[in-house]
């Protein structure tokens, strides 16, 4: 089946389900009522709930809804999913049985051929965020118990199990889609053919935008603060090298990345994610087992040990640290910023100038000071989308006007101070290819993407065990699943 796109609307659902659905999967068997695959599943006298047309709830034993490659997904894990779709937000219409299914056997087909390509993914890394996750839905519903009752398990032993192989197989199948998709681009002609094709009425509106520029200015550390931590980061790297001494061990005691230090400094990077250049640098430099010599970025000071390199993928260890910041260093560097702005609004300086000469700031300095947004590479953010603490700072702000000197505290804790101005307000208003070319890029990626995943996913069904239970024979799923009822 050729993906079309009837309406743009309809591409920005599927990128907002984060390309898990509509694509078509080709069932080859069904599986009847005769078929006793259940006996294998471990919880099968576990209950599941069902809503009948006449909205009486009714209960039935938990079976086997679908088999896809080696994974079996049953009527209750089906429901779960359902549960968590609405929670999600997802309109009724995306999270009926047949579309949750759908989305589930796309997910276990991803996942299984990660296998079958030998793709890895970090099982630390995923326990780490199994723990988290525990840790923040009992915190939401005050008891661990209340969520090991929900999932129907034993325990918390049993609920972290259950957890990480949700875990395992979501990374294993994200993994798949970006070893699919990684080195596709669009060209110019093919998002002017694309903006092109959209029919007038369904051509997007985008809602009142900014542009921001920013001064950011830190506290400037002594030079001796900054040996004392290349020395202490250069003994760390010497005793891993030569005493065999743990790196995981001193980055958990040492690092001051809170984000990364439970899990023993661990990240997963590829090329495009958004580290900062120091970082990807050091970590694409590397063979297995090598570990940096103390390099410094805008957080401070690393050494970083690349442990694993998995094709695009590379797992690394990194320890900061980061020079200690006397008071006087931090007053010195609001009263600057104090001075830079008075000198902006007396007309002593230009905006775009003052960024380039004063602003520490690597990203945004040689744009004079220009933010530029992740998620589509353009200049311009759309308030209802603006990154919350962004948002607060500068919506009231009128075209060309400046804001406060802000006190600022990076996720390391790091103090600086920043000065914002809106350098344009855009109101609402219906896409056009000049303006909004960025955005109109970025879903004619998305589309492209879309065609690609579908081709794989039309390939590998083809090749994969596929069976699913006979009371779902009805669906009227996105293409012809069904070659053969038995």
């Amino acid at each position: 089946m050729q993906l079309e796109i009837k309406s743009i609307k309809h591409l920005i659902s599927l990128i907002a389900l984060a390309l898990l659905t509509s694509f078509s999967i080709h069932a080859q068997v069904v599986i009847d009522d005769e078929d006793n695959l259940i006996k294998d599943v471990e919880d099968a006298d576990r209950k599941v709930f069902d809503i009948g047309k006449d909205g009486k709830v009714r209960q039935k034993i938990d079976g086997v809804a679908a088999v896809v490659g080696d994974y079996l997904i049953t009527e209750s894990d089906l429901l779960k999913f359902g549960l968590d779709a609405k929670e999600q937000g997802l309109p009724a219409s995306d999270r009926t049985p047949c579309k949750i299914l759908e989305r589930m056997m796309e997910n276990k087909l991803f996942a299984h051929h990660a296998i079958q390509d030998s793709l890895e993914v970090s099982e630390e890394r995923i326990m780490a965020e199994t723990e988290q996750q525990m840790d923040q839905m009992a915190a939401q519903v005050g008891s661990m118990e209340k969520i090991v009752e929900f999932y129907g398990q034993q325990n918390e032993d049993d609920l972290k199990a259950k957890l990480y192989d949700i875990n395992l197989e979501r990374s294993l199948a994200e993994l798949m889609k970006s070893d699919v998709v990684d080195d596709i681009e669009v060209t110019p002609e093919e998002t002017r053919k694309f903006f092109e094709s959209i029919p007038a009425e369904d051509v997007p509106i985008f809602g009142d935008e900014l542009e921001v520029a920013q001064i950011v200015i830190r506290p400037k550390v002594p030079q001796e603060q900054v040996d004392k931590v290349v020395d202490r980061l250069n003994e760390m790297r010497q005793d891993v090298l030569e005493n065999g001494a743990s790196f995981v061990t001193k980055a958990t005691f040492y690092s001051e990345d809170k984000a990364s230090r439970s899990t023993g400094g661990l990240y997963t990077l590829t090329r495009r994610d958004s580290f900062v250049k120091e970082f990807k640098d050091a970590a694409f430099s590397l063979n297995e087992g090598e570990i940096s010599k103390p390099f410094e970025s805008e957080f401070g000071w690393h050494i970083l040990m690349v442990e694993k390199i998995r094709g695009q993928q590379v797992d690394v260890r990194h320890i900061l640290l980061y020079p200690e910041v006397t008071q006087k260093a931090i007053d010195e560097a609001k009263e600057k910023a104090e001075k830079i702005k008075r000198m902006l609004e007396a007309g002593e300086l230009e905006f775009k100038a003052a960024a380039k000469e004063f602003s520490d700031e690597a990203e945004t300095k040689e744009s004079g000071g220009q933010l530029i947004n992740s998620a589509d590479g353009s200049k311009r953010f759309e308030l209802a989308k603006m990154d919350t603490e962004l948002y607060t700072r500068v919506y009231k702000l009128r075209e060309g006007e400046l804001s406060r000197v802000i006190r600022d505290e990076d996720r390391t804790g790091k103090t600086s101070f920043k000065i914002y101005k809106v350098t344009k307000k855009i109101p609402e208003h219906k896409a056009n290819f000049q303006d909004d070319y960025p955005r109109i890029k970025e879903l004619a990626l998305r589309q492209k993407q879309i065609k690609e995943i579908q081709k794989w996913v039309t390939e590998k069904a083809k090749d994969t065990y596929i069976k699913f239970n006979s009371d779902y024979k009805v669906c009227d799923f996105a293409d012809d699943w069904v070659k053969e009822k038995i």
